[in-house]
């Protein structure tokens, strides 16, 4: 069978989505702004929005800060028209701040579902949307865990 522009541009784009969430995991946030055309994150569970190259910088600060060792695995992609689909496991050491948390040096592991999407036509990211339940992560944080059977 011969490939297609659309088997070319689905392929394209799950190596750029590929290559985003790897270079998440090696800190190498050039190369994660690299894969957007526009950067922008939309953390459903939490309202949160970051909008632009500065907006975004400033979360991978933060982000990082309270959770250095943060990580993706366990990823399995889907590709959809404009979008690819992504599933992992995220999970990390919470060593900074969180908003109003202080460190509790406790580990979380969440399962979550990102959008990655895509212009028409373009292989470059110009969103990401993210879900997780933002209880699952707080509760492993917390003094919650051991008090529910977490």
């Amino acid at each position: 069978m011969t490939p297609t522009p659309d088997d070319d541009l689905r392929e394209r784009r799950l190596e750029v989505v590929r290559r985003h969430m790897q270079s998440e995991n090696e800190l190498d946030f050039a190369t994660t702004m690299s894969t957007f055309e526009h950067p922008r994150y939309e953390l459903v569970a939490t309202g949160q929005v970051y909008d632009g190259p500065d907006e975004v910088a400033e979360y991978y600060r933060t982000s990082r800060a309270a959770f250095p060792d943060q990580r993706n695995d366990g990823v399995v992609l889907t590709y959809a028209e404009d979008a690819v689909v992504a599933e992992f496991d995220l999970h990390g050491t919470h060593l900074g701040q969180l908003g109003g948390l202080a460190p509790t040096g406790r580990t979380f592991r969440c399962r979550m579902c990102a959008l990655f999407l895509f212009p028409p036509g373009s292989d470059r990211i110009i969103g990401e949307r993210v879900y997780f339940d933002q209880g699952t992560i707080l509760r492993q944080l917390t003094a919650e865990a051991g008090a529910t059977g977490d």
